[in-house]
């Protein structure tokens, strides 16, 4: 199987380099995490390269192009550090749409590719660890359309975002059983409230609720929908976190290269050195599976969904373990707000919970081992 990028790829390598080289330095991320992590300003600035628009349809004014290339942009966003909401706002939310009427995507998808709108999915609540039909957030049928009654929690960039793909119960009764419907919500609809907040990371959040709040509906059936665009942010957030292991380990490297401790450099102890191969294997055990996760996005539905949990696990496995690891060679400065290696650990350790933590994707692919696992199966 060849795994070389195509040119194209690689210009798009390159392209999103140079703009973070150029425009993104650690000072300007500090200062926007400082200042309380608002970044739709930066999120507009990937429009310029074309980012924001790079799945959307060309008949909507994106390129059209696909995972693979999603996968090359993220990974260099998740080098620079970059804190926009890119995996929610241009992978996840156009995912969604493409199920929708006609009209909606015509008045939502072109803004979105030129980073005029921002929308960003509202799934999870409280209560329902990582599991997307555990909720309590009911659609109703109106004239003219549908209301929403709910809440949602921790939506990315929610007090920054003009819109949110909400899913929500059509009938009453258990759960995991009731058909869903995915919906889109202005923020401007009435009985909408947000209280948003900085997270972590350097990047934003926000808590909705909704009180029979008017939304348009996207798909009657939303189940199959959701859970593709989920495995899509998965494997977005998957990619970003191999840009950000292998920048942190360039820069423990290059830290173990200059810092001397009785009269030699770190790197010339042969302990650190096997600690570093111990993270370098692991950097490329998270790399083999983020792009299994890309290319197995078009596969059937049982296939996918299985397939990216095994790379969610690994990749939760492995983020944690480079991230600990490098910061104990740095050693104290490694957790300091001023330097640039502590926040790649702070953002790894929330991409380590998107989407489902290591243990709830370990959960889903014990479940798909039942039926092959065992000497009778």
């Amino acid at each position: 199987m060849d795994f070389d990028f195509t040119d194209e790829q690689q210009s798009l390598r390159d392209a999103v380099r140079r703009w973070v080289d150029k425009g993104f330095a650690f000072e300007r991320r500090h200062a926007l995490a400082r200042a309380g992590g608002w970044t739709r300003a930066l999120y507009a600035e990937l429009a310029a390269i074309g980012l924001t628009g790079l799945v959307v349809p060309a008949r909507h004014g994106g390129l059209g192009l696909g995972a693979v290339e999603a996968m090359v942009a993220c990974e260099e966003l998740g080098r620079g550090l970059v804190n926009a909401p890119y995996v929610h706002g241009a992978l996840v939310a156009p995912a969604l749409l493409a199920a929708a009427p006609a009209a909606l995507q015509a008045a939502w998808l072109p803004r979105m590719a030129g980073a005029e709108a921002l929308v960003v999915l509202a799934h999870q609540e409280r209560g329902a660890r990582y599991a997307l039909y555990h909720g309590g957030t009911e659609a109703v049928a109106r004239a003219g359309g549908h209301v929403l009654t709910g809440s949602k929690s921790i939506v990315p960039a929610g007090d920054e975002a003009d819109a949110y793909i909400v899913p929500a119960r059509l009938a009453a009764g258990a759960a995991e059983a009731a058909p869903v419907g995915l919906f889109l919500v202005d923020k401007a609809a009435a009985g909408l409230t947000l209280r948003g907040y900085p997270t972590q990371d350097g990047a934003r959040a926000a808590e909705l609720t909704l009180r029979e709040t008017p939304a348009a509906l996207v798909a009657a059936e939303g189940r199959e929908l959701l859970e593709r665009a989920v495995d899509i942010g998965i494997a977005g957030v998957c990619a970003e976190a191999v840009g950000l292991m292998d920048r942190l380990v360039e820069l423990t490297v290059e830290y173990m290269n200059t810092r001397r401790q009785f009269g030699v450099t770190l790197a010339s102890f042969q302990a650190l050195r096997h600690r570093v191969a111990d993270i370098k294997m692991q950097l490329e055990l998270a790399r083999s599976m983020s792009y299994f996760a890309s290319l197995v996005l078009g596969a059937s539905a049982d296939k996918r969904r299985h397939a990216v949990s095994q790379a969610k696990v690994q990749l939760g496995q492995s983020m944690r373990f480079v991230g600990q690891q490098c910061v104990q060679l740095h050693g104290g400065i490694g957790i300091t707000d001023e330097y640039l290696g502590s926040h790649y650990f702070k953002r790894l350790t929330m991409l380590e919970l998107a989407f489902g933590d290591t243990m709830h994707h370990l959960g889903a692919v014990s479940r798909g081992l039942r039926a092959s696992a065992g000497v009778f199966a």
